[in-house]
């Protein structure tokens, strides 16, 4: 159906004053304001709000609490609709750049780099918002609300949302969070570049198959210790403009019809000043999955009073007029909901001037820029864990041949993930590989297996063809077909989910006959969102990377790493484990064996491992002090040595351990992490610290307090532990101190 010609009028006048104005800031030399109050951008927000909140009706006020949130043609109000994603670029919504999948951003432990990747992000999404206006789409994903970071803990590898998330460890994803969200959010102090969302509010992480209907039941101190961290850190220190709710229950409550967690926590204890989202159709979910309520305008008036001010879904539009007239709501409550939604527009100027705002000068050419395809391949590179190397890394650029196999070699839909755009330009890693060796070294390249089942056909000419080269490159693992979402990886019985988190058989079997067939080396590329129980490939080949879903530069990254252009420098931001044997119940939310925090089990690969093309070495680690007090930080420093003949990057990090805790709590945690870049022979003294917060012990009761105990600080290239060691991590150390009161 076409907009109302006011929309479109409107639309088109928004475009062309913004042209008018992108090459100059606007002059604040004007007479009296003429229009009304709430377009005046010289008046605050709460008079701008309080002029156009009485000027609504109640119907249309309702109307607003939607996520596709109509027009009001008589007061010349746009439509807007609120659902937009962006987890690793503008997402959904025609041309953008895709940066790697958020996962892999994580595996960078770079903070500055997500920071700057989320900028890309926001800088597109304002460009790509001009135009939509112009063109009257006022539709889903057209929007500046991003209903991004994903900061829910990815505990159990099974989940196929696991790689939305920034991986298995509270500060790390906390990090991550806090520096992706101010770089979509900017830094202009009266305007939002984009308003970005913490979702999923709280204690989500699968199953996907009963999400409508779960109930989760944590302990409190696992709660406060592990699930809420992130959320904290994204409220208080990023000021994120939004939060969404879960759909599953907590304690026996559904998240989004939660006083404690929406009310308590986040307003109260947190100070939210933001708007919280319901996830999307969550609020059918009361009646429907939850049966807490009986009707849908009993779910949409619980929602409404324990704080939820934007429904995903239909049970406000619906729902809200109902319970007005059953007197389940007020007027008043309808008008509190809606404040925030308004405060969040104004900050994005959407009533403002054009030319007003800063961003509307950001031009077209920005999205997918030759400069934010080379940061999308910077990150890519950066991501890359280098598992195994027996000598054979890197290539030579100048080889006889190399011979690619498996499903991923030639496949643009495995560098994407979930929730991606569409953008202009891909590289997969046939093409990257090619386009790194000479015209002269042969590339040759054989589908050879399926991803997930045995090939129809019994003849093989793959792996005799393979071994008449330099080396051989097969691509292993899993796809979006088999992980995801709810109702998007087609390949999986478990709505997204996995019900085994090994390599299918068939790949396994692929790779036996492989090496059973010659001595060529096998570098295994592995693809994917999560841990990968694959002892065998760490057995078989002479060298194991984990790529992720590296984004629509993926291909040309790899090759980076694979012919030493880049030293690899990613680290593991969860836990590999052996076996599904080694996991505990998908259902269980207790942390208990879940994570290295946790874990007690030898895992395949520890959290924070990966190799590099150069050697490091870790000497005088220094601690400020022996005894410390109750809220103070400690400084740490130790010597990072260089040792190897490459330029390559290190991530030092720093986990401690409470010796006598009053309550047991998790074996190690990551408190501080610095990536640096050294030159072969050149050392640096890193600076770090152990937070004072830390330091706290978290009772069974989600108390925290700071009890006297003596810690242990470990400063490594991984978690702690003998494996990291055993696989060609630096040697970590280590070193106490006392807690005093």
């Amino acid at each position: 159906m076409r907009p109302p010609r006011i929309y479109l009028a409107a639309a088109l006048t928004v475009l062309a004053l913004a042209t008018a104005c992108k090459s100059a800031p606007p002059s604040r030399a004007r007479g009296p304001w003429k229009g009304p109050a709430f377009r005046n951008p010289d008046l605050s927000h709460d008079e701008r709000i309080a002029d156009l909140l009485a000027q609504l009706t109640v119907d249309e006020k309702i109307q607003q609490l939607n996520y596709a949130s109509p027009g009001v043609e008589r007061l010349g109000i746009l439509p807007y609709n609120w659902w937009n994603e962006a987890l690793h670029g503008v997402a959904r919504n025609g041309r953008a750049t895709v940066f790697p999948q958020a996962l892999a951003l994580a595996a960078t432990f770079d903070t500055a780099l997500a920071h700057k990747v989320a900028s890309a992000i926001s800088d597109e999404a304002r460009a790509k918002f001009a135009m939509a206006q112009s063109l009257g789409n006022f539709g889903r994903y057209a929007g500046l609300t991003f209903w991004t970071p994903n900061i829910n803990i990815f505990r159990d590898p099974r989940w196929g949302r696991g790689q939305e998330t920034y991986g298995e460890d509270p500060y790390l994803t906390s990090r991550m969070g806090v520096a992706f969200v101010k770089g979509l959010q900017g830094d202009d102090p009266k305007y939002l570049k984009a308003a970005a969302c913490a979702k999923h509010f709280a204690v989500h992480s699968g199953p996907e198959v009963s999400r409508h209907e779960f109930n989760a039941e944590p302990s409190k101190k696992d709660l406060y210790e592990t699930y809420l961290p992130a959320f904290e850190a994204l409220v208080r220190e990023a000021k994120v403009e939004s939060v969404m709710s879960a759909y599953n229950r907590l304690y026996g409550v559904p998240a989004g019809g939660s006083p404690f967690l929406l009310q308590e926590i986040l307003r109260k204890r947190w100070g939210f000043k933001g708007h919280v989202v319901s996830d999307c159709w969550a609020l059918q979910d009361f009646h429907g999955g939850h049966k807490v309520t009986s009707t849908e305008a009993e779910s949409a008036a619980m929602a409404l009073r324990a704080g939820v001010n934007l429904n995903c879904g239909d049970a406000y539009r619906r729902g809200l007029p109902q319970a007005l007239e059953q007197k389940l709501v007020t007027e008043a409550q309808i008008n509190k909901a809606l404040v925030p939604l308004l405060r969040t527009r104004f900050k994005l100027g959407l009533f403002d001037p054009p030319g007003a705002n800063p961003y509307d000068r950001i031009d077209q050419s920005v999205v997918g820029s030759k400069a934010h395809q080379d940061l999308a391949r910077e990150a890519a590179a950066k991501s890359i864990v280098l598992l195994k190397n027996n000598g054979v890394l890197p290539l030579n650029k100048k080889g006889r041949g190399y011979f690619l196999v498996g499903p991923y070699v030639a496949d643009g839909n495995v560098l994407l993930g979930n929730y991606h755009g569409a953008p202009d330009r891909f590289s997969t890693l046939l093409e990257g590989v090619t386009s790194h060796v000479t015209s002269g070294t042969e590339v040759g390249y054989r589908y050879a297996f399926l991803p997930d089942r045995p090939n129809v056909n019994p003849l093989d000419w793959s792996t005799g063809e393979a071994h008449n080269t330099d080396a051989i490159i097969v691509t292993l693992g899993i796809s979006p077909l088999l992980e995801g979402e709810e109702g998007e990886s087609v390949a999986s019985p478990e709505r997204g989910d996995r019900g085994t988190i090994g390599l299918p058989e068939n790949q396994v079997a692929y790779l036996k006959q492989l090496k059973k067939a010659g001595k060529v080396p096998i570098i295994a590329v592995l693809f994917g969102g999560s841990a990968l129980a694959a002892p065998e490939v760490h057995e078989l080949a002479d060298a194991v990377l984990m790529a992720w879903y590296p984004g629509q530069e993926g291909g040309d990254a790899i090759a980076d790493v694979l012919f030493g252009d880049v030293s690899p420098s990613g680290r593991l931001p969860i836990t590999f484990p052996m076996s599904d044997q080694q996991l505990p119940p998908f259902d269980n939310y207790d942390m208990a064996g879940r994570t290295y925090r946790y874990m007690t089990q030898t895992p395949l690969y520890p959290f924070g491992f990966g190799l590099s093309y150069s050697r490091f070495t870790y000497r005088n680690l220094k601690l400020a002090s022996a005894r410390i007090g109750a809220g103070q930080d400690l400084d740490v420093e130790v010597t990072v040595i260089n040792e190897g003949d490459r330029e390559a990057q290190d991530v030092v990090q720093l986990y401690v351990t409470a010796l006598q805790p009053s309550t047991p709590g998790p074996q190690a945690s990551l408190v501080d992490f610095s990536r640096i870049n050294l030159n072969p022979g050149e050392w640096r003294l890193v600076k770090m610290k152990v937070p004072a917060k830390s330091l706290q012990t978290i009772n069974q009761d989600g108390k925290a307090a700071y009890d006297p105990s003596s810690f242990r600080v470990t400063v490594g290239a991984a978690s702690p532990g003998e494996r990291a060691f055993e696989l060609g991590a630096p040697k970590s150390l280590t070193a106490t101190f006392d807690l005093v009161k």
